[in-house]
């Protein structure tokens, strides 16, 4: 267990690392170029993260219910940035992790539609078997009204779950 702490610390650091290094990008850290590196190296890194578990799940160190739910727990926590978060849901749809929403997590999200009638949570699906960049409307932690939003997405195939990231533009 601490070896997994040990890799989650080690993910956070190259987090930081990969964020100080987007805002040194053209642009700022405020161009859409340099918001999109960031939240695809933040999204690669938190599968890393993941990646470390799997192994030591594989290595026998735990079970693998044990190493999803430390990776659920780990993902829930993991932030980067003043408000980037992380989401995962399976790929059937089932919502894994959403920054802490009980309410959310456990339900099938695969019908959920924004307010333009996009199926965000089916293109989650489809950009993240090679990752990609998804954009949609979704209510921002602590509001009400959905806003514009560009996440992307990846697939962590050993657990089954699309891993997600994104900014409001």
């Amino acid at each position: 267990m601490k070896q997994a702490f040990v890799t989650a610390f080690a993910a956070l650091l190259g987090a930081a690392f990969l964020g100080l290094a987007a805002g040194a990008q053209p642009g700022g850290q405020d161009s859409p170029a340099a918001r999109d590196l960031l939240v695809k190296s933040e999204v690669e890194t938190a599968v890393s993260m993941l990646r470390a578990i799997h192994a030591k799940h594989q290595a026998g160190a735990m079970t693998r219910e044990k190493a999803m739910e430390l990776g659920a727990d780990l993902l829930r926590e993991l932030r980067y940035g003043a408000d980037g978060y992380f989401w995962a849901d399976t790929t059937e749809g089932v919502n894994v992790v959403l920054y802490g929403r009980k309410d959310v997590e456990g339900r099938n999200r695969l019908e959920a539609k924004d307010q333009k009638g996009n199926y965000y949570v089916k293109e989650f699906l489809a950009k993240g078997k090679s990752g990609g960049y998804v954009e949609y409307w979704f209510t921002k932690k602590g509001e009400s009204a959905e806003q514009p939003k560009r996440s992307y997405v990846l697939l962590f195939e050993p657990f089954g779950w699309v891993v997600g990231s994104g900014y409001y533009r």
